[in-house]
């Protein structure tokens, strides 16, 4: 009975649903995390009978004929990134981006990432990294005797030292932007990586054409809303319990079936 099989694809879907959203709800404290939404489709339908087939010899047509479906699949997990609260943190090297853009990360083989997460600090050789000790790019130093940093809504970076009043530069940050958000790839560590489906980088200075800008002391939250999860994690609960019901009503229609025919 194809029951059986289309019911056991709903459950599927369900189960992976509910690990989205789990993985929501874990996350709800992480800087500059972005919810997620699992969107599935219909598998290939069964004909039985052709809508607009011939039905007789004068030329009548079926108006709607018979199909009949084959379940669901998983087609993405979406990446929704819509902006997250503004926290304040006191700490002077904590941005957060209000807008487009991406902070630069330079991972340890090499390679760039991108990240949400402006929760920074210094090394022991003052360079300004993320919480893994992973180096934003452009490189930029703090140097040791520093009493003063500030950094502007476009990402300048100034410092005070002792004996001069006037700040100086010590650098400047730029944005990292994408045609397709959606198509980069999650590495874990609030990281993300560009693919083939995100298109190449765009680089940037903050606060200009298509960038978004830079709040000092502050840092970016989840975006994701709890009240909006735990709704969505009934639903889909409550979508597995139906498909397990679909389930058990073939297994025993079937079983009417196989005691009819002994």
């Amino acid at each position: 009975m194809q029951a059986l099989r289309t019911a056991a694809t709903g459950m599927a879907a369900q189960q992976l649903n509910v690990e989205v959203i789990s993985n929501n709800i874990a996350n709800m404290n992480t800087v500059g995390f972005k919810k997620q939404r699992a969107e599935f489709q219909d598998l290939l339908y069964q004909t039985l009978e052709q809508a607009g087939a011939q039905s007789s010899d004068q030329g009548t047509i079926v108006p709607t004929g018979v199909q009949v479906g084959a379940g669901v699949r998983a087609g993405s997990v979406y990446r929704i990134g819509s902006q997250g609260a503004m926290t304040a943190t006191g700490n002077k090297l904590d941005l957060a981006i209000t807008g487009r853009g991406y902070l630069q990360v330079l991972t340890p083989s090499g390679d760039l990432a991108y990240t949400r997460a402006g929760n920074l600090s210094t090394n022991d050789q003052g360079q300004l990294v993320t919480q893994d000790g992973y180096q934003i790019q452009p490189a930029i130093s703090i140097p040791q005797d520093a009493t003063d940093i500030s950094i502007s809504a476009s990402g300048q970076v100034q410092v005070t030292q002792p004996g001069n009043t006037t700040p100086q530069v010590v650098g400047q940050l730029e944005l990292a932007s994408f045609v397709n958000e959606g198509g980069l790839s999650l590495q874990g560590g609030n990281l993300l990586k560009e693919t083939a489906a995100s298109g190449a980088a765009t680089t940037g200075t903050p606060g200009t054409a298509g960038f978004g800008t830079i709040t000092q002391g502050y840092t970016e939250a989840s975006n994701v809303d709890p009240v909006t999860e735990i709704t969505a994690l009934i639903v889909a609960q409550r979508a597995y319990e139906m498909n397990s019901k679909v389930i058990s009503t073939a297994d025993s229609m079937l079983g009417v079936a196989n005691q009819v025919k002994s």
